[in-house]
């Protein structure tokens, strides 16, 4: 970790789920709310960022990644694809242990907007923006190339840039830009800072990084640019890293592994959670 990135972070003493640990020079690996999924947090200074970050081992056989849309198709072979629905509602169903929102999306008769003037509703009707697939099925494709967590049939998982899920896929959820190619940043060029939800795999592709900044809160978290974002996957271990969308978008939940319930732990910018049209999900195998 290089001495400008240590400079930027200050003390944080963080709680979740019981597991207390300090966040300061060095990354806490202390916090394990499910089996294989490391989670921490990070509040620095200069600028004001808040970031959360889950590593989770691919190696783990329990550990299950699935791609899932809010709603049913509403209107069958028309333009849209799904309704909208809450993140943590789309994981209480499907049974995720651990969700974060998906990828671009766009609603019927509504005009993106943020914090108290956004539009996004449980069940309006949705579209992705990029490819996508559950379970072997593909519901979207896209009329040009997009970046993909892919969750191949042999199980392993990649960052592949596609427009249509190809046949030896079993998961794909899309996003709007490279952050990481090959170890190297090759990110687009803006210093526009958002709230930002960002994946990554690392060398091997073993481990999944998934990192969440909250953003538009002054003095608090600014977000993050893209170029930030990037920095902050490759000092994560990522060889490869893709742009999920942000903003108000931007959730990340886990279960509390004692109350059993999905629990937030981030703050949105709408002030609660966006209804989205897909999401990444983790769920844990148990016996």
């Amino acid at each position: 970790m290089n001495q400008k990135f240590m400079n930027q972070t200050c003390v944080l003493v963080l709680t979740i789920f019981g597991f207390a640990f300090a966040v300061g020079g060095e990354i806490s690996r202390t916090n394990e709310p499910l089996p294989g999924v490391f989670i921490h947090s990070e509040t620095r200074t200069n600028p004001p960022t808040r970031i959360f970050v889950a590593e989770v081992d691919l190696k783990k056989p329990n550990l299950h990644l699935r791609v899932s849309r809010g709603g049913l198709d509403p209107d069958g072979p028309g333009k849209w694809q799904t309704t909208l629905l809450e993140p943590t509602k789309i994981a209480a169903r499907e049974g995720f242990d651990f969700v974060v929102n998906g990828d671009f999306f766009q609603a019927r008769g509504v005009n993106d907007g943020e914090g108290t003037n956004a539009a996004f509703r449980t069940d309006q009707w949705g579209l992705v923006e990029g490819p996508a697939m559950t379970d072997g099925m593909t519901w979207s494709t896209s009329d040009k190339p997009r970046p993909c967590l892919v969750v191949h049939t042999n199980h392993s998982v990649t960052i592949e840039t596609w427009t249509t899920p190809e046949n030896d896929a079993w998961e794909v959820i899309g996003g709007n830009t490279l952050l990481v190619k090959d170890g190297v940043d090759v990110a687009p060029v803006d210093k526009t800072r958002h709230p930002r939800t960002a994946v990554g795999l690392n060398a091997t592709g073993d481990k999944l990084v998934i990192l969440l900044a909250d953003g538009r809160k002054p003095h608090v978290a600014v977000g993050m640019s893209y170029e930030e974002l990037a920095t902050e996957m490759r000092h994560l271990g990522c060889q490869q890293a893709l742009n999920l969308d942000g903003g108000g978008s931007s959730v990340m939940a886990v279960r509390d592994p004692t109350a059993g319930q999905i629990k937030i732990l981030n703050e949105p910018t709408d002030g609660h959670e966006r209804a989205v049209a897909n999401v990444l999900g983790i769920s844990v195998a148990r016996p």
